[in-house]
């Protein structure tokens, strides 16, 4: 028996990398299946270049589990390893100052599995000891056993073994012994193993027999020797892309489409990337990207390594020249990989846009669940526009669909302003907001369904990109307010009469949680309904961006604040104002007459005291302008409350602002029951 110290400088390296390493323990079987894949895959060559001559026979990679023993074996028939390759390859690690190494990495020690050819050495975060007994395929090779027990010393010894090749043993930590049960290394080999390009055998299959599991004569073999994107994509149809989605993802529904990734220039690279169905919830969506170096699984925690919105999509993504490595910031700042993620945006982009081009309709009809990933990617990578505002589509309330420059074509001639800009119409609510996109169609403007999730959004980065061009939601004003073709006609009332018929409705606007109300009188024409609610465009989208974005925290807070609108052409808004004059005229005559006195009174002193500095002024003129104007605004406070007094026994005034609040969704509770009795009321 030979004995030695492992070539290291230092012998603290395994301790580094039992500690450091011990939150991401899971990979040391990766490695060590990794290792004999490798093996087997150079006994392959070698047969194939006629290096080797002898029969192959079987190739798989087996795990066997020893609870008893309390042991782990990784097997394989590859090329085995001679002693010299021993000293070589295990011995002696392959970088130089160690030191400079455990200095620089111990805060980093995610990176030292795989980057530096330690693969091998991550058994020793598991193990208390660990042995190879190997065999080299060469011809009059002898079988040896290395074995070390976690600290620099090891022993060699001739052993006796049949076949070439190499078992790994390892001896289970008892701090590690979950690695003994057969579900959990199951699961790791499903989860790193799932594509190798050699068979992995994992005990046999089981069969349900005389009511419980029994095992079979079969192989349990955990992995698809070819998967599906290393194929070439005109060997492939539909179906197998769909059946390898279910592989991957079994409880999600079909996929919207596909892209098969296949370059090998600059890098190489291959995958398949699904669009999914989204549902609603984008969150739930990540994650779901599983990064493969030569079909071993790297990880599947891809964000800040590919672009953002692709963090949506599905599938995998599998190249050499992703360092078989757990540490996703040494991934996201490796230059490689920034390449490919450049390559996929570009690939994807390229996609989508031969899609639209070769089968317009049916992109189309894909167009509401794909939208979510288009939207996404323009609003979290600018650069994204530039190649998808050509097949990034709106689509308006009747169901069709255009690209930006398509719809700009469509409404520029009926829906620009007196000042020259584009007003595009668009509703969150096809059902909530029906009246207003009802008045939109008579007048012929156009209305895009900005339904989903991320369309208002990126309407207002539109609004950004495209000149003298603005996004208003259909109830955001009076229409034709929203577009103005030429100066507002002005109302006939008098100041008086539109401060009564104001106070008249926004004295009985009955409260609702988290909501403000103002009241406006415009002259709208006879033919326009008596009151409608609008709500303003800025304040509403500053709400709705404070649920995206941080520090709008104020904006979250405020209550929505909304317009109701009286249109003093009308018939019964006409009523109304006649009827408060005709009813309070003798109670507001005398009021008016004092209130008309002390805003002269008012006035006066302002011009007086106007003329004046602050310190000036004496304590009696002070008080005198402070006792003015508290008695004009309790005179105003009065004919306030004498129009309220009118108003709330005026059944027109509630049944107006009853009708605006249902057409807006906000009548409900007792509200909603009185509209509903007084309904029946007036048909009586």
């Amino acid at each position: 028996m030979q004995k030695g110290n492992i070539g290291v400088t230092t012998e603290n390296i395994f301790p580094v990398i039992k500690k450091f390493l011990y939150s991401d323990h899971d990979i040391f079987l990766r490695e060590m299946v990794s290792n004999a894949v490798d093996a087997t895959q150079k006994l392959k060559t070698l047969a194939a270049t006629g290096d080797f001559k002898g029969d192959p026979g079987d190739l798989s990679v087996r795990i066997r589990l020893d609870e008893k023993a309390g042991t782990l074996t990784i097997s394989d028939r590859g090329i085995g390893m001679t002693e010299e390759e021993i000293e070589k390859y295990i011995n002696q690690i392959a970088f130089s100052g160690v030191n400079d190494f455990l200095e620089k990495y111990q805060d980093k020690a995610e990176a030292i599995i795989g980057h530096f050819g330690l693969g091998f050495y991550s058994s020793f975060m598991v193990s208390k000891k660990v042995e190879i007994i190997t065999k080299s395929y060469k011809e009059g090779s002898k079988a040896v056993k290395w074995s070390c027990d976690g600290s620099p010393e090891y022993s060699i010894e001739d052993v006796e073994k049949a076949d070439r090749g190499s078992d790994i043993v390892l001896y289970i930590d008892d701090d590690c012994k979950e690695f003994l049960q057969k579900s959990k290394i199951e699961a790791l080999l499903n989860k790193y193993c799932k594509f190798m390009a050699v068979p992995v055998v994992f005990g046999k299959k089981t069969e349900w027999k005389d009511g419980k599991n029994v095992e079979t004569e079969e192989d349990n073999v955990i992995n698809s020797v070819e998967p599906l994107w290393v194929k070439a994509p005109s060997s492939l149809k539909d179906e197998d892309y769909k059946n390898f989605y279910h592989t991957l993802f079994p409880m999600n529904d079909e996929p919207l489409f596909w892209i098969h990734l296949n370059v090998d220039y600059p890098f190489n690279l291959t995958g398949i990337l699904y669009f999914p169905r989204v549902k609603n919830n984008i969150e739930l969506q990540r994650n779901k990207i599983q990064l493969y170096c030569n079909q071993v699984f790297v990880t599947d925690q891809v964000e800040g390594i590919v672009p953002e919105f692709l963090t949506l999509l599905h599938g995998v993504i599998d190249s050499p020249d992703i360092p078989l490595n757990v540490s996703r910031s040494y991934l996201q700042s490796d230059a490689n990989v920034k390449k490919i993620a450049t390559y996929i945006t570009k690939k994807v982009a390229d996609r989508l846009q031969s899609i639209f081009k070769e089968n317009r309709k049916e992109y189309e009809a894909k167009w509401d669940d794909l939208k979510l990933f288009i939207h996404y990617g323009m609003l979290s990578q600018p650069d994204l526009y530039d190649r998808a505002k050509d097949f990034a589509l709106v689509k308006d309330t009747e169901g069709k669909y255009f690209t930006y420059e398509e719809y700009r074509t469509l409404v520029k001639d009926n829906q620009t302003d007196k000042e020259g800009v584009l007003v595009n119409l668009y509703t969150t609510d096809k059902e909530e907001q029906y009246s207003y996109i009802e008045a939109a169609r008579q007048k012929g403007y156009s209305v895009i369904d900005a339904g989903g999730q991320l369309d208002v959004p990126t309407l207002s980065m539109l609004e950004q990109k495209q000149d003298k061009t603005r996004y208003v939601r259909v109830d955001a004003d009076v229409l034709d307010r929203i577009i103005q073709k030429e100066d507002a006609p002005k109302t006939h009332l008098s100041a008086g009469e539109t401060a009564n018929l104001s106070e008249a409705f926004r004295s009985q606007i009955p409260s609702i949680a988290k909501a403000e109300f103002m009241v406006d009188v415009q002259s709208l024409g006879e033919d326009f309904q008596p009151v409608l609610i609008t709500q303003n465009e800025y304040m509403r989208r500053m709400k709705e961006m404070s649920h995206f974005q941080q520090g709008m925290g104020f904006y979250a807070q405020m209550p929505d604040s909304y317009n109701l609108v009286l249109n003093a052409d009308h018939p019964l808004v006409k009523k109304v104002l006649g009827e408060i004059t005709a009813n309070t005229a003798e109670e507001l005559k005398p009021v008016a007459s004092e209130l008309k006195g002390q805003e002269a009174r008012l006035a006066a002193l302002h011009q007086s005291q106007d003329k004046k500095k602050s310190e000036e002024l004496t304590q009696e003129e002070k008080d005198d302008m402070q006792k003015t104007q508290k008695a004009v605004s309790d005179l105003k406070d009065k004919e306030k409350a004498i129009v309220a007094a009118y108003a709330k026994d005026n059944e027109v005034v509630h049944q107006l602002i009853d009708l605006a609040l249902l057409q807006n969704g906000m009548l409900q509770g007792a509200a909603l029951d009185k509209f509903l009795k007084r309904s029946v009321s007036l048909i009586k």
